[in-house]
């Protein structure tokens, strides 16, 4: 387990390499490179955590490499911290993002900056295995603050087009926001404790902080608000959606194994700080119920395949939120793990989609594509069956039933009926984007794609995203609480109940969007109809909300201040030095008498000062 820290060494060799080298790297050489430090890294995951599985179950390891810094007390380590909990996250990380790697060698050939995208992706994954693996809060943090770093250029990647910039600018700027909770947070408990160590806060917390106290309270309520912002939960939502403007592969990596996790993360990681805060803890759910049937609402009338996937991406996160809130803690890790597997899936076939049909996003001007890819018509199915929950054979139906049962047996029957709903708008809108694209008459021209890198990775990730997914159980013995017990009974009526409300949402969507589309098209077409419509598009209002709270006073100030006041007073002080300057300057005028008049007068001045003095 000693070769822990070269999973992280890896990318970021990849990535000063490909820096290093940008545009005088051939595309060949940059993939081996971007993909083979990707690959390095998830073989040494393999490793260590074959290792770690030898050890007894709740067992940790801790790899120290040196002291980052030392002010009095203080006194932060570059230190690894390997349990359970960061070696799940770990597997993820380097395992589905070697695979996005390898799809992405194929996806972006051609394309202008190949080995600057492989340098941001390697940092990008860098940064997170810091979050994760970190053994203090203040290399988390640094880890959190490298992928927003790194999701800004991502999402930039093709800046010549202003929208692309407003995207990433939008994205930095509010889970930025988000950040600056979280670090009043770390401040709160630095403050009361003395320590970031993450081990020392949460063994030291319980005896520190009573139950419910201010506190802890504003404390957890700031670490809150760093989650839902990398996240992107309710009120930070609104930048994931526009984040698609970034490569397919990019929306795969950030949606499904790395960023919008970590928010998860962290909450399971300090969980013993929300346990010590009831009302918080709750706020966790809640927060998560509200995203989760807010971001299915929205998923119903979008029109761009990415678009569609990115607020299933942010229902599915809501999903993890609501089952650390329920208590599950175990259940929204291991969900978190199988939404890597087919929301990968996802991802990168909508990339295949978007490729074969000459880079079109727009599902209502594709259709019939069965026929030309079916391969990606397989991942659909499968990616799809486990975003909705399909029964038995897929893998997402044995993890999110898992938050449902735990809901249920934890008396949180608000979260659960939300979840239900949840479920049931996820299976309309999942199989409205297949029905759509894959069914009834070819709108475009589509061709045919080959290549071991784009059906090797789809394929693997199609089998992860099956049932055969579900025999990989993450190792949380001991990390997070343990689990209510959930009677049998209990648990087969959570399973028909959730089971029959997403075939319900099938057939539903198969009632609609197979055929003609005549029924949808006329409801769509009517009063309320449209003003649904309207607003489920824009995601609830919150973009136009957010614009008239915060960024139209901000420019209304500009404008105001467009002079700068400040600076012109600041200004005083060198307009003042520059006429000075010039006063004095024009007494040097190159005249004798002038020079012996003003030494006369200088004389005077010395003496009628000393006599009067």
């Amino acid at each position: 387990m000693n070769l822990l820290f070269l999973t992280v060494l890896f990318p970021l060799i990849g990535f000063v390499i490909l820096a290093l080298g940008r545009n005088r790297l051939s595309e060949n050489v940059a993939a081996v490179i971007g993909v083979g430090s990707m690959g390095l890294s998830a073989l040494t995951a393999a490793w260590v955590g074959y290792q770690f599985l030898q050890a007894p179950p709740g067992s940790a390891y801790v790899q120290t490499l040196w002291t980052w810094m030392q002010v009095d007390n203080f006194n932060p380590k570059i230190s690894f911290y390997l349990d359970g909990l960061s070696l799940t996250m770990l597997g993820v990380v380097t395992g589905v993002g070697f695979l996005i790697h390898v799809f992405a060698s194929w996806y972006m050939r051609g394309e202008d900056g190949y080995g600057r995208f492989f340098s941001y992706m390697n940092l990008f994954v860098g940064s997170m295995l810091l979050l994760v693996l970190g053994d203090n809060l203040l290399l988390l943090y640094f880890g959190w603050e490298g992928v927003g770093l790194c999701s800004f250029l991502l999402i930039g990647f093709y800046y010549k087009d202003p929208a692309n910039g407003l995207a990433a600018r939008k994205a930095f700027v509010v889970t930025r926001v988000g950040d600056v909770f979280m670090a009043i947070g770390l401040f709160t408990l630095y403050r009361e404790l003395g320590t970031l160590d993450i081990q020392t806060v949460l063994q030291d917390a319980p005896s520190y902080f009573a139950v419910g106290s201010s506190a802890i309270t504003f404390a957890t309520l700031m670490l809150l608000g760093g989650a839902v912002g990398k996240s992107a939960q309710l009120p930070l939502q609104t930048w994931l959606a526009d984040a698609m403007a970034g490569p397919t592969p990019v929306s795969a990596l950030i949606h499904a194994a790395t960023m919008v996790t970590a928010g998860v993360y962290l909450i399971a990681r300090t969980h013993v700080l929300f346990l010590l805060a009831p009302d918080i803890h709750e706020l966790v759910g809640i927060v998560g119920a509200v995203t989760l049937v807010l971001a299915g609402f929205a998923a119903l009338v979008q029109t761009d395949i990415k678009r569609i996937l990115a607020y299933s991406t942010m229902s599915q996160i809501g999903y993890m939120f609501l089952a650390l809130g329920a208590g599950a803690w175990s259940a929204s890790i291991g969900h978190l793990m199988t939404h890597a597997f087919f929301k990968a899936l996802l991802f990168l076939s909508a990339g295949a989609v978007i490729i074969a049909t000459h880079h079109e996003q727009n599902i209502f001007k594709m259709g019939g594509l069965w026929k030309k890819i079916p391969l990606v018509y397989a991942c659909f199915l499968v990616g799809g069956g486990a975003l909705a929950a399909f029964p038995f054979v897929t893998v997402g139906f044995y993890s999110k039933d898992a938050i449902l049962a735990q809901a249920y047996a934890n008396d949180h029957m608000g979260l659960f009926y939300a979840g239900l709903l949840g479920a049931f708008l996820t299976s309309i809108y999942t199989f409205r984007l297949i029905f759509v694209v894959f069914h009834g008459k070819e709108n475009g021209h589509a061709h045919e794609i080959h290549g071991i890198a784009y059906w090797l990775p789809l394929s693997v990730l199609l089998i992860l995203s099956t049932f055969v997914g579900a025999i990989i159980v993450p190792p949380l013995n001991g990390v997070l609480p343990i689990a209510t017990v959930v009677d049998e009974a209990t648990k087969m009526h959570v399973e028909l109940l959730s089971g029959g409300v997403g075939l319900i949402g099938i057939a539903i969507a198969a009632l609609l969007y197979l055929g003609d589309r005549k029924f949808v098209t006329a409801l769509a077409a009517s009063g309320p109809g449209k003003l649904l419509g309207t607003l489920w598009l824009h995601a609830w209002g919150f973009d136009w909300l957010y614009d008239l709270i915060f960024v139209r006073p901000f420019m209304w100030i500009v404008r105001v201040n467009s002079g700068d006041v400040f600076d012109q007073g600041i200004g005083l002080i060198p307009r003042l030095t520059r006429f000075g300057n010039r006063l004095m300057a024009s007494t040097e005028n190159g005249q004798v008498r002038w020079y012996a008049a003003t030494m006369a007068m200088g004389a005077v001045v010395v003496i009628a000062v000393m006599v009067l003095i």
